[in-house]
């Protein structure tokens, strides 16, 4: 007889009602959680969204000079085309093959441009040869194969980027798409940084679970697992602090990336944001730029020892600097190649190859400083007249210039080596003098060459735009002119008095008594020789006749901007306005009387290529082409037999019709000639800072200088004699 169970003990009710209680708790917490993990979630899906179907970066303003423009009977020869060339970082090569490569023979140069995406269209990437003989272009041949292509009419160069307009952080990265990376680099990253990149979902678990088991067993950190999605949002949305939360946070929006977004998206997200060196104050993010910063080129002339470096450079850009550790560099480089043979994307061969190349890291790279700062600083200005500072730091615009590099040099390096010369004449301590240079189209007011001061790579006070001096005799064309204009009066050939005479002022202003400058008078000159001469006393006596408002009022149309008040002094110069507003008036002069506002920009477009604002010329007559001429034909006798004659007349081919106009003011303070050619208008200026006397009139000192710019130039005669 089987024994009776034993009854069962029954859980106490609140035993039972305690575990369910924990359960809801926890139900309820997982809910909770989910909902919070579910917003939060969201939260973070919005800024990678908004992060990534905006604009992701700023972008600064991209700086441009004149494109060259070569055409079959251009005034250009092999030197200076080869020069503009090696001025875009071309390659000279045996063969050409590729776009940037060009190979000169003689007189004939045979290249392949980069194609650009000017204001008015992209220009594709051309092969051509280009013949010269004499100093004139004579034949250009299209060399693109056996396509039917025609050989260009004109062959337009890529425009040198002359400089950045960056925001407050100065970041910098040039961007590339997708199809523009590599297949070398893009593999060299994979092999190196994220094997798994093109199958996992934004985190690789295998690999998390490989460092976390590497870093128990060493008792600190000696391995990560981070993917190139991971890479991208710590670069692109955290800081760099290392906690628990920022690496969940990282590992989050990492998988929702990967969810919103291709690998292609994220590869070239990646590629533009990845910080690759320290140009100074300017961070180098992206391939893009890196390229240009250590190699001198465009990513897509990279070699692949080139890509494998800059992928290296990702663990750590300053550890593997290859300019300051090359031999670190060369040992990381190595590891790249390795990781890229070991998945099969390099043979043995190409391998030893890539590994035994020399790094090809250029010396000095190119400084994201602009070479031109007083130029660069014109632009900013007449830049903010139609943007707002903003738009110029992150918006990525590409402002297209004036500047044209090889006149720019030639005004450079004309000014700084004259104010030696001229400082010994006077024997004055060395770094005395000061200059400033202007050159300019009188046609179209478009600005090629702008120096304001021997320190032509310092950014600090520019003498063109800020220096306010007194102009001196550089006047007396308007004073002249404004008589001139009063035909039925005033011609080349009235005769004015050249005698003392007392100016006396109205309503107790004092009285005035002009003298010449060599105390001489000579009693009745003609004006057109008065003004050759530059005499004090017939231009006082005339800008008497005509009265002070048709002085002052011709000055304003000729483009003086300062508030001219009409005291007599004004007519010998007793204005103090900046070089630039000088050439304005001088620019009118030249082009016949038509007034072009001096600019020096050309277009602008996003960063697109997409024309955002156009700067047409604005041309208005303000003097009548008879007077114009009659003042032109007098300025030219300034050089044949006036002033500048001792110098210019004698440098020059009478042929080319000269004119211009010298210009000293008390104590021989200030120095100054603006002159012209059919084609080309220069000003220049010397003096002191501290505003001592130089000892130097306008035909001893700036003249000198500007002969010495102006026999450099290809210049076109002068109409008018």
């Amino acid at each position: 007889m089987k024994k009776p169970e034993a009854p069962r003990k029954r859980r106490p009710s609140f035993v039972r009602g305690l575990f369910g209680l924990i359960g809801l708790c926890l139900l309820a917490a997982t809910l909770v959680g989910a909902v919070l993990l579910y917003n939060y979630a969201s939260h973070l899906d919005g800024v990678i969204r908004t992060q990534f179907e905006g604009k992701r970066w700023a972008l600064p303003a991209r700086v441009y000079a004149r494109p060259l423009e070569a055409f079959v009977g251009a005034t250009l020869n092999a030197e200076q085309l080869q020069h503009e060339l090696d001025l875009l970082r071309y390659r000279r090569a045996d063969s050409i093959d590729g776009p940037g490569l060009y190979r000169r023979n003689g007189d004939t140069l045979e290249l392949s441009t980069r194609g650009f995406a000017f204001w008015d269209g992209t220009e594709a990437s051309r092969h051509v040869r280009v013949g010269f003989r004499d100093g004139t272009l004579v034949g250009l041949d299209g060399l693109d194969g056996l396509d039917g292509q025609p050989s260009p009419d004109v062959l337009r160069l890529e425009p040198f980027e002359i400089a950045g307009i960056y925001p407050a952080h100065h970041e910098d990265r040039v961007l590339v798409r997708r199809q523009d990376l590599p297949k070398p680099l893009v593999d060299a990253l994979v092999a190196t940084e994220d094997r798994t990149f093109f199958e996992h979902f934004g985190i690789d678990l295998k690999g998390v679970a490989r460092a976390a088991l590497a870093n128990l067993r060493a008792g600190r950190t000696v391995q990560g697992a981070s993917t190139l999605t991971q890479q991208l949002v710590k670069n692109f949305f955290l800081s760099n602090e290392r906690t628990l939360t920022r690496k969940l946070n990282e590992m989050l929006m990492a998988v929702l990336i990967d969810a919103h977004y291709s690998k292609d998206d994220i590869l070239e997200a990646y590629s533009n944001e990845i910080y690759l060196g320290q140009d100074g104050a300017r961070a180098i993010h992206g391939f893009g730029l890196a390229a240009r910063f250590y190699f001198d080129r465009p990513l897509g002339e990279l070699s692949l020892p080139q890509m494998a470096l800059m992928v290296g450079l990702v663990k750590g850009p300053s550890y593997y600097d290859p300019r300051r550790h090359p031999e670190r560099a060369k040992e990381r480089r190595g590891i790249v190649i390795d990781a890229m043979t070991e998945l099969g994307y390099l043979d043995a061969a190409s391998a030893a190859a890539a590994k035994a190349a020399p790094l090809g890291v250029v010396e000095r790279p190119q400084s994201g400083i602009t070479l031109y700062p007083n130029f660069v600083d014109l632009v900013q200005r007449q830049l903010r007249e139609s943007y707002r500072e903003q738009d110029l730091t992150s918006e990525g615009l590409r402002i297209f210039t004036t500047l044209d590099p090889r006149l720019q040099d030639i005004a450079e390096r004309t000014l700084v080596a004259s104010l030696p010369v001229l400082e010994k004449s006077q024997r004055m301590k060395p770094e005395t003098l000061q200059g400033a240079v202007v050159l300019a189209s009188p046609d179209n007011g478009e600005v090629y060459a702008l120096v304001g001061g021997r320190d032509v790579r310092l950014a600090g006070f520019n003498r063109v735009l800020d220096a306010r001096r007194p102009a001196g005799s550089l006047l007396k064309p308007a004073v002249y002119l404004a008589a001139l204009e009063d035909s039925e009066h005033y011609s080349l050939a009235s005769s004015l008095h050249d005698e003392p005479f007392t100016w006396r002022i109205p309503g107790g202003g004092g009285d005035w008594s002009p003298h010449n400058y060599d105390k001489r008078y000579r009693g009745r000159v003609m004006l057109r020789d008065a003004l050759a001469k530059s005499m004090n006393v017939p231009t006082a006596w005339i800008a008497q006749q005509i009265g002070m408002d048709r002085v002052v009022e011709t000055m304003k149309r000729l483009g003086a901007k300062q508030d001219l008040k009409p005291y007599p002094a004004l007519v010998l110069g007793a204005a103090d306005l900046s070089p630039f507003e000088i050439a304005q008036m001088y620019q009118t002069l030249a082009s016949g009387g038509f007034r072009a506002p001096l600019r020096a920009i050309r277009e602008v477009t996003t960063k697109d290529g997409k024309p955002l604002s156009r700067y047409p010329l604005d041309i208005q007559q303000v003097v009548k082409p008879g007077p114009a001429y009659l003042i032109i034909n007098a300025m030219q006798a300034v050089v044949r037999e006036g002033t500048a004659a001792g110098l210019a007349g004698k440098a020059f081919d009478r042929k080319l019709g000269l004119a211009g106009k010298t210009g000293t003011t008390d104590d021989l303070r200030d120095s100054w000639f603006a002159g012209f050619s059919g084609n080309l208008m220069a000003l220049v200026w010397v003096g002191r800072d501290d505003n001592q006397p130089t000892g130097l009139s306008g035909a001893t000192g700036a003249l000198r200088t500007w002969v010495d710019l102006m026999k450099q130039l290809p210049l076109t005669p002068l109409d008018p004699a």
